[in-house]
């Protein structure tokens, strides 16, 4: 382990060489030049008095904030001795799972270019180029024929992954916990119970006042300061609609200057030229979900617009370095087991997989401007919703948000869980599928930001897992008449009228513990 202060050295030093590598450094070179010219700095005094015209001009909050950025993307660093793939995921059973997941998925894909004869990418044809370009604001009115494609997998195929995971060193234990008998997850990982939750989300305390979404909007001081910290910490009880897309862009540090809209720009620049197998996955995709939701139809062509995108992103890539996820790699037509000539795919290393395009279609909602709209869902996606469907011991990781379901369930409706488990209606079944996605297509889209509100200011997924549990809590009398998965299933088959915060204060604040 590493001490305080040589920790902390290691994260000023990694801090500062990833932002020397930022648009933020040259601009900021730049300021500090132009100040040169200003008569109030004095050559004796010349670093006091840049820094305070970085100060007074807004440019020390901007480093402010994208240091704060950087403090809750990436991990603490580890020992400079400890291997890589510590850093991306610190338990081997869990990295091997990993990486044969992975194997799975990338011999689905590959079967399925080989069944249908079609390249993993290509160039398009002059003529193809210009119907996409001409056709980029209506792609949704496009019907290619995508009967052929399938899904890569969806929720129910990773779940039976997640069910066989075992910790090899428990393996031979006779010291077998009551919860390894009952659950579906039978990983021993440490999770919070009911008194840690409680004061992990203090602010949502049922004598803490929430902000729902009527609420009227006086514009907060921390927009006005524009202070990244104090806006995370802001939203932890909501924000009125007309305020969170603001909000939101400044917690993540996102602010549209005019090298992001190129940027996005050369992305749509690459989509025109080049087509991908995972761009019709991308389609049907976003025709099997997104089309077919009462909320999400009308954003179809941002859909394709931002995922397309996003699959040629290669600045995508960065977040591996702490996802327990390894890019995709393939090869070069005639070249195949040639290091020299591997190449990620997608660009991005994400392959797309059932329910991933209801992600971006939330979002639409908040940002109407397809570059901003763009960056949004990109930072969203490297914070947190790559940990939806991976493997890891990350607290905020679908394992432990599977465990931290079980064990309240467990915990606190045991009846419940066991009549449930008897009649063959295992909980997790039900309620993985809405954890994946965040909940998005189940919830209402108002009562859906409220939540990401709180996945933001809490910088943290676990409040999936306590939305699932108060969810069966809430449906508690009726799924106690169940006599079969299909029936249960029924009973929590609409979620559209419930509200969310009421259900998470309840569950949290005014049950037993």
């Amino acid at each position: 382990m590493l001490g305080q202060d040589g920790g902390l050295s290691l994260t000023i030093a990694q801090i500062v060489k990833r932002l020397k590598s930022s648009g933020l450094h040259s601009q900021l070179e730049r300021q500090a030049r132009l100040c040169l010219h200003n008569p109030e700095v004095k050559l004796e005094s010349l670093k006091e008095d840049i820094k305070e015209f970085l100060k007074t001009s807004g440019w020390e909050k901007k480093l402010q904030n994208a240091v704060y950025s950087e403090l809750n993307v990436f991990p603490l660093p580890y020992h400079p001795s400890a291997p890589p793939e510590h850093m991306k995921e610190s338990l081997a059973y869990m990295r091997k799972a990993q990486g044969n997941w992975e194997k799975r998925i990338l011999k689905s894909l590959n079967s399925m270019c080989t069944e249908l004869g079609i390249p993993l990418a290509q160039k398009r044809p002059m003529s193809e180029q210009k119907e996409l370009l001409n056709k980029w604001n209506e792609m949704g009115t496009d019907e290619p024929d995508l009967s052929l494609f399938r899904p890569v997998y969806a929720p129910k195929d990773f779940l039976e992954v997640l069910m066989n995971l075992r910790n090899p060193n428990y393996e031979n234990s006779e010291q077998l916990s009551f919860r390894n008998h009952m659950g579906l997850i039978q990983v021993p990982l440490k999770v919070k119970d009911i008194p840690e939750l409680k004061e992990y989300f203090s602010e949502l305390d049922l004598n803490t006042g929430q902000l729902d979404i009527d609420d009227s909007a006086h514009v907060p001081p921390v927009l006005m300061e524009q202070d990244s910290a104090a806006a995370q910490q802001y939203v932890r009880q909501g924000c009125p609609n007309s305020l969170r897309a603001e909000l939101w862009a400044l917690i993540l540090n996102v602010s549209s200057q005019p090298e992001d809209i190129l940027y996005y720009e050369q992305l749509k620049s690459n989509v025109i030229q080049h087509d991908l197998l995972v761009d019709s996955l991308i389609y049907k995709d976003v025709k099997l979900t997104a089309s077919n939701d009462d909320y999400y139809f009308v954003f179809e062509d941002y859909l394709y617009q931002v995922l397309l995108c996003f699959s040629r992103d290669t600045s995508v890539l960065q977040h591996f370095s702490y996802n327990s996820a390894t890019p995709p790699k393939s090869y070069i037509r005639g070249k195949l087991g040639m290091e020299e000539y591997a190449v990620f795919y997608p660009p991005n290393g994400v392959i797309p997989f059932h329910g991933f395009s209801m992600y971006v279609a939330p979002l639409c909602f908040l940002y109407n401007e397809p570059s901003k709209l763009y960056q949004i869902f990109r930072e969203i996606y490297v914070r947190y919703f790559f940990r939806l469907h991976s493997i890891s011991s990350h607290p905020s990781g679908i394992v432990s948000l599977c465990l931290l379901f079980e064990s309240l369930l467990q915990t606190h409706l045991p009846q419940l869980f066991y009549h449930l488990r008897e009649i063959g209606a295992q909980p997790l079944r039900i309620s993985f599928k809405w954890m994946v996605r965040a909940f998005s297509g189940y919830l209402a889209t108002d009562q859906l930001l409220l939540l990401w509100d709180r996945i933001l200011g809490y910088n943290s997924l676990e409040i999936l897992a306590v939305l699932a549990a108060a969810v069966f809590a809430f449906r508690a009398v009726n799924l106690m008449e169940v006599t079969s998965l299909a029936a249960a299933e029924a009973v929590l088959a609409d979620l559209s009228t419930l509200k969310v915060i009421p259900l998470l204060q309840i569950f949290l604040f005014a049950t037993g513990t």
